[in-house]
């Protein structure tokens, strides 16, 4: 049996030294996140911003019967993800570091500061409510990696929306599976993208996975590629004119969803995951590099984490 195809990998690869020396997480961490899980994990929340702060770190639930475990984490707490990962930037006095680099495929690139991340965020976030969108509503976002990708998500975290991402190549009937799955109130998807350096009209996709969908009441179009829009039930991103006013936050719990996530599983059909903001129970965490891989598709930067995810 060779190396490849071994079912029990017992292999180790230890990182050069020098890149090992400037990892975010070292073998420290790992040493105080084995000794005493909540106190490590306690202590990585107090970085973050809380609304209200929580009076248990962690609950667990065994399994009983046929029933599944449940972790519950950070008991009593609310925070916003949108604040923490813009606002809290801006009101720092960091309003003018660079928060994303973007690279698309043709060349075209662009720096988005934190102030102008939020001022970014805030103008969705008014489009959303503007449409309807309220705190516990689905919204499949249907795009490529762009700026307005992270906005949307960002947007729909600030006002309790619940967010599903879609590959932007994926065809119009996996793309409705996860309408239907999702009960998706909203659609943001773009009139084209462009790939292996052509443009490539999207929108008619996207028109075909949404026909005869009772709940879903909008698409909203970004313009990318300048394509005619044909379909119906759309507002284009040229048209929304929302305000760029600071957008009212929604208190979120850690326990409650943020993310509905759509797998493929072997037999075709996605299966669906809801992501809250909490670690997982009895994890410690992973060793998280500053770089990540590169591709000749579009890229984005966050300078936070510092990873860059192909397209």
């Amino acid at each position: 049996m060779t190396d490849e195809a071994r079912l029990v990998e017992t292999r180790t690869f230890p990182a050069p030294s020098g890149f090992a020396a400037q990892a975010n997480v070292t073998a420290e961490a790992y040493a105080r996140a084995a000794a005493d899980p909540e106190a490590f994990w306690a202590e990585a929340a107090a970085r973050l911003d809380w609304r209200e702060g929580w009076h248990t770190v962690s609950a667990w639930d065994p399994p009983q019967g046929e029933s599944i475990p449940a972790a519950r984490w950070f008991l009593g707490g609310t925070l916003n993800v949108a604040e923490n990962c813009v606002d809290r930037h801006v009101r720092a006095g960091k309003g003018e570091k660079v928060a994303l680099y973007f690279e698309g495929e043709r060349g075209d690139r662009l720096a988005v500061t934190y102030a102008d991340l939020q001022r970014r965020v805030a103008q969705a976030a008014h489009a959303l409510t503007a449409l309807g969108v309220v705190a516990g509503d689905r919204v499949v976002v249907y795009l490529p990696v762009l700026v307005e990708t992270v906005v949307i998500t960002l947007a729909c975290a600030r006002i309790g929306a619940v967010h599903s991402l879609v590959f932007g190549g994926f065809s119009a009937e996996a793309l409705r599976f996860r309408l239907q799955d999702t009960g998706a109130k909203l659609l943001v998807t773009s009139d084209g993208q462009f790939r292996r350096g052509k443009a490539t009209e999207v929108k008619s996709t996207a028109d075909a996975a949404a026909e005869g969908l009772a709940a879903l009441e909008h698409v909203l179009v970004l313009r990318r590629t300048g394509q005619e829009v044909p379909g119906r039930r759309d507002a284009t991103s040229g048209g929304t004119r929302s305000s760029t006013r600071p957008a009212p936050s929604t208190r979120r719990r850690p326990s409650m969803p943020s993310i509905r996530c759509s797998s493929s599983t072997p037999r075709g059909r996605p299966a669906s995951r809801r992501v809250s903001c909490t670690p997982p129970a009895g994890i410690s965490p992973r060793r998280v590099g500053r770089t990540g891989r590169t591709s000749t598709r579009s890229r984005m930067t966050c300078t936070g984490a510092r990873p860059t995810s192909p397209g």
